[in-house]
């Protein structure tokens, strides 16, 4: 077994861990399992998720974080460390994007999303809670398919009914919305123009292809993460 795939391990048993039990551990190890666990979990991890789970003071675990951070920063490492939805998560750097996309690419087809969807996602991330009909109104079209499209890919979520005849639903972005494009929070979305502009530029000139990667719109918009 290779050493990263023991330090994985042994990170994924304290998250899981015992409540009951005392870990004893040093500054070196608890900074490489601390490494390890953001590096093996899907979700970002807050400092004080870490802090609970490792059974260790929330001000240490931070502490690490930091220097976690900085280390990785440093230009050697084509990794970086960032808060993310709240949390820690490891991604590529923003300067290797266009390397790894074209990387991605010859492995797999990309996760795409019509023209419609992006609007749609749009007038979510920018108007949430946001109901079909306000929708509708504003794109001019039905959009139910759209909709579940959205939220089979775990971009929108429902954010119970709008207290007003017929009591539509209501939709909002999620944190798997912030995590495919890369956002801290919804206050780090560009401007309407901005959004905008990315989906033309995304689209590209072919006017006979109706769909484009989603990937290439968060590369584009912010910093994905590309470690899956």
């Amino acid at each position: 077994m290779e050493p990263s795939e023991v330090q994985a391990g042994a990170a994924t048993e304290l998250l899981a861990g015992d409540e009951t039990a005392t870990v004893e551990i040093s500054d070196e190890q608890l900074r490489a399992v601390v490494e390890a666990v953001i590096y093996v979990t899907d979700e970002p991890l807050s400092a004080d998720q870490i802090a609970t789970a490792l059974q260790q003071p929330a001000a240490k675990i931070g502490r690490v974080l930091e220097e976690l951070t900085a280390e990785y920063n440093n230009s050697s490492h084509g990794l970086t460390i960032r808060e993310v939805a709240g949390g820690y998560k490891m991604s590529t750097k923003p300067e290797h994007h266009e390397a790894i996309r074209a990387f991605v690419k010859n492995l797999k087809p990309p996760l795409k999303l019509s023209l419609a969807a992006l609007e749609t996602l749009a007038l979510i991330a920018y108007k949430q809670p946001i109901t079909a009909p306000e929708i509708m109104e504003v794109r001019g079209v039905q959009g139910a398919g759209v909709l579940k499209t959205l939220a089979d890919r775990k971009l929108i979520a429902t954010a119970g009914r709008k207290a007003v005849l017929g009591k539509p639903m209501l939709y909002r972005t999620t944190k798997d919305f912030l995590v495919q494009f890369g956002l801290k929070d919804l206050s780090e979305l560009p401007t309407l123009k901005e959004f905008e502009e990315l989906g033309r530029l995304s689209m590209g000139d072919d006017a006979e292809t109706p769909e484009q990667p989603a990937g290439e719109v968060a590369v584009q918009q912010a910093e994905p993460s590309v470690t899956e």
